[in-house]
This record gives C-alpha cells, structure tokens and sequence, in this order.
C-alpha cells in the first residue's frame, strides 16, 4: 500500500498512473516519488516508457489514469495549462524551438508559472553560446544551441520541477557537458529535475535516484549510494 504524500519532502508522487495513446496502452502502473530538490532520472531503453511518463505527468496524453500528486494537489482531473501553473517546466525531445522567432524572443515568450524566474542575463552567464547568439534566428541554431535554449527558455517561468526528456539526444560531448553544469547548478539553486534519458553515463553523476523503466512500469529503483553494487543489474536493464 502507498503511503501517504509528505508535502515536507515531496514535490511529485505518482501513483499507479496509465497512460494511452489511442487504443496504445503504454504506461502500466508507473510508482514514482520526487523529494524537493533532487535530480531523479527516469533510464530505460526506446519504447520503455520515458517520454510518455513526463508527458503524462503534465497531462499531455489522450488519456491517463491513477494519481498524479504535484506539491500535495491531485492534478489528474486538471487540464494541462493548470498543472503546468503549479510551477512545473518541461522540455520535449523535439526541442519546441520557435524557428521565426530569435534566441532572446524564444526566451521571453513563455508564460510565467511562479516567482523567482532566472532574469535573463543570468541565463546568458549560465549559456554564454546564447548570449553570443541571441539575435540569431531558431533555424540558425545548432542542435546543441537549439537544446540549450529549450532549457533555458522555462527557467525564466519561474518553474521548480523540470522535467527534461532526452536532453543529449545526438549532441557533441562538449555540448553534454555543459547541460551537466547546467543541471548541477540548477540544483545548487534548489531546484527539483527529472531527466528522462537513455544516456546513463550522463544521468549517473548527477541523479540522486534512478528509476528503471521497462514495459511502462517501474522495474527497479536504484540510489547513487548503489550504482556500483547494481552495476550488472543496470546493465541487463539498459545494456550499459
């Protein structure tokens, strides 16, 4: 039996949630908890479930079921435009990037969701390839310039839980590399990630817990205190 949510410690509990896509049933009883200010990683291989379960949490499937609890509010019933309003960010694999628009205009144009919002020069100090690019036009990006403002772009919202699906997907090592920097620094400033990612090496320095996902659900839970005891576990699951 769940136990019962910790508004002192929890930002994100879910609880037996399904997920479909038409007559797709896709997730199959996702159990997940998120504590405030930590970075969680969601690691399985394609198909497993990662990017429905970030799209599901924010209501972005044809339907769900089960328990999506944000900061102590059930949000199941919500639409997706009043949970993202309870302080939540997401970057999509496919970036979202506004090709008409220039780096700075992308920036500025989503809605605030709370207070405290990185201003936008500290975005430029924490991606200085923006600030060096900011009157370029979306389609005059690189794929890593693309990715690093899809990221940038919801720190300005005010958001406290990001949720960050595929974030290196087909970058340069250099570019991986700075979205880790990124990512611990945002933690450093309190904020609550999850990454739904394939790439383990990424995930593994930065995660405080990983949650292994096969067949839609939850097959294994791992702490950063147990990487190495699980390594042989992890490499059956994901074939690291």
């Amino acid at each position: 039996m769940t136990s019962a949510f910790r508004p002192d410690t929890e930002l994100l509990r879910v609880t037996g949630l399904h997920a479909f896509y038409g007559e797709s049933h896709v997730l199959h009883g996702m159990d997940f908890t998120v504590n405030k200010g930590e970075v969680v990683s969601l690691l399985g291989r394609n198909g497993s479930g990662r990017t429905t379960t970030l799209r599901a949490v924010l209501g972005l499937v044809e339907k769900r079921s089960g328990s999506v609890m944000v900061n102590g509010r059930e949000t199941i019933a919500m639409p997706t435009y009043r949970i993202a309003r309870l302080g939540i960010g997401y970057c999509p694999e496919e970036r979202g990037i506004f090709s008409s628009l220039n780096v700075e205009e992308n920036l500025l144009l989503p809605p605030l969701v709370g207070s405290g919002g990185m201003g936008v020069e500290e975005i430029y100090e924490m991606f200085p390839n923006l600030a060096e690019r900011k009157r370029s036009q979306g389609t005059r990006l690189s794929g890593g310039e693309q990715q690093m403002l899809a990221l940038a772009r919801i720190l300005r919202t005010g958001a406290r839980l990001l949720l960050l699906d595929e974030i290196t997907e087909g970058l340069a090592p250099v570019i991986v590399q700075a979205l880790a920097r990124a990512i611990e620094n945002l933690k450093a400033r309190g904020m609550t990630l999850v990454l739904g990612e394939q790439n383990f090496r990424f995930v593994e320095p930065l995660a405080d817990r990983h949650y292994v996902i096969e067949h839609g659900r939850v097959a294994e839970m791992v702490k950063k205190d147990e990487l190495q005891a699980k390594q042989g576990l992890l490499h059956q699951y994901l074939g690291v």
